[in-house]
């Protein structure tokens, strides 16, 4: 049986739709709250065409288990009967505030998570981390660039980074397992966080964009990368997940021309942004909740290349063009 940890986020629940659709049908997945559930039912009624019966068939396979990674009895229950697990669980935060939570959910989650892959002889796992895990370079950033820890790091950088050296102790105990590292991941579903902002952000009418550039990947390249590296016999690895090296003004106005709205036009200068987290951070003091914080502000004026050979060499793996999934998730978005 399969299990999928984060099974209501968005990579856990288009990863769950894949692997059914394959013929997967012994499946287990968690959750926190029961509210969560539903959005998961919902994408399976969209993926399948809106086929309301095909989609309620489909969403059968799952073994729903109410449980949180860093709560030992009711993950414990959760693994029994395992031999795959995918652990996409995780606490996405940029701000300072959040460090234990940060600290507490994926790090010490993921501990959990491989102490009982470990106990319970589990015989491969899929770990989901970031290219927020990986170093900086001045050149493409590949799998093997040497993170390091100084203050640029943001508080979910290092999470991931100490998460991903929870994975690797349990290869040192005997444990096969591969880490995925996506860019940004673009997918439908869940428009009050992550990218699906974006979608939110721009159809309401956007009119800045950021000078910096990032990774990004469509989360059906994401999901079907994790699935043929869990049926490889690739172990022990990690792969960079980024389909396109592209500016945020790029991405933006290919997400404007898909949702039909007016294009933004006025691009932020770094001196602006470094002003703006500052006088944000000013603003927190007297009550206001941040939106802005030092590292996101630097990140939105970076450049950042990653190489993604890895993966396209040894899997022969290809990705989507940008385009189409723009257009699949405007779609998506459009109709809610």
């Amino acid at each position: 049986m399969i299990l999928v940890t984060g099974g209501t986020g968005l990579v856990g629940s288009h990863l769950m739709y894949e692997l059914i659709a394959q013929g997967e049908t012994k499946l287990r997945a968690t959750y926190r709250t029961i509210e969560s559930i539903e959005p998961v039912r919902d994408l399976f009624k969209w993926k399948a065409k809106e086929n309301t019966k095909q989609a309620a068939l489909l969403f059968e396979h799952i073994e729903w288990v109410e449980a949180d990674v860093t709560d030992i009895p009711a993950l414990t229950e959760a693994f029994d009967d395992i031999t795959f697990v995918y652990h996409c669980a995780a606490l996405i935060s940029f701000n300072p505030r959040d460090f234990e939570r940060l600290q507490k959910i994926n790090v010490e989650g993921t501990a959990n998570v491989i102490n009982l892959c470990i106990k319970n002889k589990v015989t491969k796992v899929c770990y989901v981390s970031s290219v927020a895990a990986l170093g900086n370079s001045k050149g493409a950033i590949t799998e093997e660039t040497h993170w390091e820890a100084n203050k640029e790091n943001s508080v979910y950088s290092i999470s991931k980074f100490a998460s991903e050296m929870q994975v690797w102790r349990g290869t040192q105990e005997g444990l096969d397992v591969v880490i995925v590292n996506p860019g940004i991941i673009l997918g439908e579903g869940f428009y009050k966080q992550g990218s699906g902002v974006f979608f939110k952000k721009i159809k309401k009418g956007l009119d800045y964009v950021v000078p910096g550039s990032s990774g990004f990947v469509d989360v059906l390249d994401v999901v079907n990368a994790m699935i043929l590296l869990m049926r490889s016999k690739q172990v022990n690895e990690r792969y960079i997940l980024v389909g396109h090296n592209l500016g945020f003004k790029q991405v933006f106005e290919q997400i404007a021309i898909a949702l039909q709205v007016a294009l933004p036009t006025k691009k932020v200068k770094k001196w602006q942004l470094e002003l703006a987290w500052r006088l944000d951070w000013v603003a927190s003091l007297f009550g206001k909740k941040r939106r802005l914080f030092r590292t996101t502000a630097r990140s939105a004026y970076t450049q950042v290349i990653y190489d993604t050979t890895k993966i396209k060499n040894q899997l022969a793996f290809k990705y989507t063009p940008l385009e189409e999934t723009i257009n699949r998730i405007a779609n998506h978005f459009n109709r809610q």
